[in-house]
């Protein structure tokens, strides 16, 4: 209360006020272009190919499993080298570069914010699950092999989670307050959440969220231990799904406090059930309380809601427990659908490049497909959509969970 409070009083706002979506960006398995990834997902095609992960050569040595069979949904092109100044301080990464690729085609918004507002009330906060953990990882092959690190090597800018907002200020000129969200895969979308904070409090004018991470081997092997890695590309809702499939890349979102904007953000709603370490609340308790709070936020009821973008990750217990909590809050015809059998789960970046789903659908009129999704499972209850199918979309409900029951739900609309 005393932040709202604070808030109207000092701005004029309340903090459950509706920010644009000035512009956004988005790389995928689909593509290394938003218009690629976009209309990919539309087209209904897959970015997910099988793929064997071998083991760095150093490590082969001490494991009997040294190839991994699955489905990747790996970037689909080259990422270009990061610009001389950011090589010259040792910035270079395969994250660093993504977000160099994901910014280029925002220059213009973020440029006309740090003008508009100054740099230092343009904040960013973005999500990660693994940051630079693939750097780290084969440098750690190196050292197995030669005894030592690579010299161009640095934990601190080639791997630290903050080493990906020191890259994001290089490249956008944006001083604002810069963090790092790691939640495991609610994170992209916990950042609405952190924004929203910003903005309220007025701390900040405009705020870059987003997401980004890339495949490694941590993240593969641990859910491969898990048991609940596929081996085919990943059947979100279908009656035998047998696994997530992981994949790459992220999306970065301008928010403003005031601007013309075809799409709003207009609600998020987090919270945590501590269920479990790994596994969700089997009747999707905790993730049906995040809905409802992202719901009363925007000041909206079931009924108003056109559209939900699952978390829909295709395993057993993850799919049961979301369909039972969309059926307890919004009932059974809303339209669902789950991107990730284009796209795989991108971890931590995973519900910011479906924001940039969620408002495409608002901005089209139109839903994509869930892919592979045959048949569907007929216990879940759920209207699933599973090809691409236009309707007047207003709201969109964009769903996200986590490991140790970590939930954030967030809601686009239509700009009145």
């Amino acid at each position: 209360m005393r932040l709202r409070a604070v808030a109207e009083a000092e701005y004029g706002v309340a903090v459950a006020v509706r920010y644009p979506v000035t512009a956004y960006a988005a790389a995928s398995a689909l593509g290394m272009t938003t218009r690629a990834v976009v209309e990919g997902l539309y087209a209904g095609r897959t970015g997910l190919v099988p793929a064997a992960f071998e083991m760095p050569p150093s490590a082969a040595a001490h494991r009997a499993d040294t190839v991994l069979a699955t489905a990747l949904g790996a970037l689909p092109d080259t990422l270009a080298p990061l610009p001389a100044s950011l090589r010259a301080r040792g910035y270079d990464s395969r994250i660093a570069r993504m977000a160099a690729l994901l910014c280029e085609p925002l220059q213009g918004p973020l440029g006309r914010a740090v003008a508009r507002y100054g740099a230092s009330r343009v904040a960013i906060v973005v999500a990660s699950s693994t940051a630079g953990l693939a750097e780290t990882e084969a440098a750690y092959g190196v050292h197995r092999s030669e005894g030592r690190l690579p010299a161009d090597y640095s934990f601190d800018r080639s791997h630290a989670f903050h080493a990906l907002v020191d890259v994001l200020r290089v490249l956008t000129g944006a001083r604002g307050p810069g963090f790092v969200v790691s939640t495991a895969c609610a994170s992209g979308n916990k950042v609405f959440g952190s924004a929203r904070r910003l903005l309220a409090a007025g701390l900040a004018d405009a705020v870059l969220v987003g997401g980004i991470d890339t495949l490694c081997h941590t993240t593969l092997r641990g859910f491969h231990g898990l048991g609940i890695l596929s081996t085919q590309p990943c059947r979100p809702f279908a009656r035998d799904r047998a696994g997530l499939s992981i994949g790459e890349g992220g999306a970065l979102l301008l928010l403003e406090r005031s601007a013309d904007a075809q799409v709003q953000l207009c609600g998020v709603g987090e919270g945590s059930d501590a269920y479990h370490m790994t596994q969700p609340s089997p009747e999707g308790a905790g993730a049906a309380r995040a809905m409802r709070a992202a719901l009363h936020e925007a000041e909206l009821d079931p009924n108003d809601l056109d559209h939900v973008n699952a978390h829909g990750t295709g395993t057993q217990l993850n799919d049961a427990a979301e369909a039972r909590a969309i059926h307890s809050v919004l009932g059974s015809t809303v339209p669902v659908v789950s991107t990730k059998g284009a796209t795989g789960h991108v971890l931590g970046a995973a519900a910011a490049l479906e924001a940039v789903f969620a408002i495409a659908a608002i901005e089209r009129n139109e839903l994509p497909p869930t892919l592979h999704c045959e048949p569907p499972d007929p216990e879940l209850r759920l209207r699933i959509v599973r090809s691409a199918l236009a309707l007047p979309v207003k709201h969109v409900l964009s769903n996200a969970f986590a490991f140790g029951g970590s939930n954030a739900c967030v809601v686009f609309g239509a700009a009145s």
